[in-house]
């Protein structure tokens, strides 16, 4: 990297932090020939594979959709700014292990789902009436009912 006031091109890493919610890496360097301390702020490039919808039809992973979409469901619920952040950054990390350069919209759907369960269960019920298409009140008491099942299993083992 070279230094940006005496332009000379070998700089030393003095420090390097990495910044989890921002994903990015803050380096403070400075410059072996004039010592002038400069800090550089590195992003990794991530690739999403692209979305494939249940019509077949192929598109760029978006995150502003994924996140309008979970804020619907999270309307007017209890969950602090932060939450909501370290969720998307879970659910953005899993997306961004998916093997395959295609992701079929059910996977991210379930992805989804799996970390609103943990976060918010009306929010999850929400999206799991969107996401699921229910068209009949016996498609809400069913994810109702294994709702309540795992929270009696839960308090069972617990």
């Amino acid at each position: 990297m070279w230094c940006p006031q005496c332009k000379m091109p070998e700089t030393k890493v003095v420090v390097s932090r990495w910044v989890q919610a921002s994903n990015y890496i803050r380096r403070r360097r400075v410059c072996g020939s004039c010592q002038y301390r400069f800090t550089t702020h590195e992003s990794v490039e991530v690739r999403f594979p692209r979305v494939i919808k249940r019509d077949g039809t192929k598109y760029q992973f978006s995150d502003g959709k994924l996140r309008s979409g979970i804020l619907r469901a999270l309307d007017k619920r209890p969950v602090k700014p932060e939450d909501f952040e370290r969720l998307i950054v879970k659910i953005l990390g899993k997306i961004s292990q998916y093997a395959d350069e295609e992701i079929p919209s059910k996977e991210i759907g379930l992805i989804v789902l799996a970390y609103l369960k943990e976060l918010d269960e009306v929010a999850y019920v929400r999206f799991a009436s969107v996401y699921q298409s229910f068209d009949n009140i016996e498609s809400f008491q069913k994810v109702v009912d294994d709702l309540q099942k795992v929270k009696l299993g839960d308090g069972i083992d617990g």
